[in-house]
Order: C-alpha cells, then sequence, then structure tokens
C-alpha cells in the first residue's frame, strides 16, 4: 500500500520556524520526484518545492525560495521542508505528492502526480 504522510505541523509565531516530513512508502522511492504544496482557504493550491528523489535536484517556486529548504533521507523515504522566517501568509495545508520522474517532464510545479498524503496544518500567528 502506497502512502505519503505529513508531520511537523503547527503553530508558530511570524518569524518562527518549522520542519515539515514526508514519509513514503509502497514504492520505489528513487523513482520518484517529491513535491510540497500548500493550499490556503479559498485559495487556489501553490507548489512549494520539489525533489527529484533519483538524483537530488530541487525545484523552487522562486517566491519561497531563500526561506524554505527542501531534502531528503532516502534511506529513510522521507522528504523534508525546512521553512524559517515563517509568515501568516504562510498558513495554509501542506501536503505532499509523489510524481513519476519517468513520466514528468521536469517542469515545477506539477500538476498532475501519482500519489499525495493528507497534509498537515501550518498556522503562523502575527
Amino acid at each position: 500500500e502506497v502512502q505519503l504522510v505529513e508531520s511537523g505541523g503547527g503553530l508558530v509565531q511570524a518569524g518562527g520556524s518549522l520542519r515539515l516530513s514526508c514519509a513514503a512508502s509502497g514504492f520505489t522511492f528513487d523513482d520518484y520526484a517529491i513535491g510540497w504544496f500548500r493550499q490556503a482557504p479559498g485559495k487556489e493550491r501553490e507548489g512549494v518545492s520539489c525533489i527529484s528523489l533519483g538524483d537530488g535536484s530541487t525545484y523552487y517556486t522562486a517566491s519561497l525560495k531563500g526561506r524554505f529548504t527542501i531534502s531528503s533521507d532516502n534511506a529513510k523515504n522521507t522528504v523534508y521542508l525546512q521553512m524559517n522566517s515563517l509568515k501568516p501568509e504562510d498558513t495554509a495545508v501542506y501536503y505532499c505528492a509523489a510524481v513519476r520522474t519517468i513520466g514528468w517532464d521536469y517542469s515545477w510545479p506539477y500538476y498532475e502526480y501519482d500519489y499525495r498524503g493528507e497534509g498537515t496544518q501550518v498556522t503562523v500567528s502575527s
């Protein structure tokens, strides 16, 4: 059974940091890219960052690069999103989604994926 399970969300004050985790199971980790997305109430889904797990290449949405850093521990089948200098506008449900790289054109954000998690809530207070 394929699973993507996010954790690490919570309530943090503006300027604070959080590290989200996405633990994957049930598929060959290195054959996929995993991206982080977020969606706030009443807003469109937004791609945050993505990592290709086979070669480690990373992709960022330009407006978030510099505050957010994506990484992976392939031995643990886990992708992380380090979020620093958080702002109230970062408040959203963050979820991870996996796309098989063989069918991916390496564009970011991607709009179709094979698997996704349920998400974790991040709330940044002012």
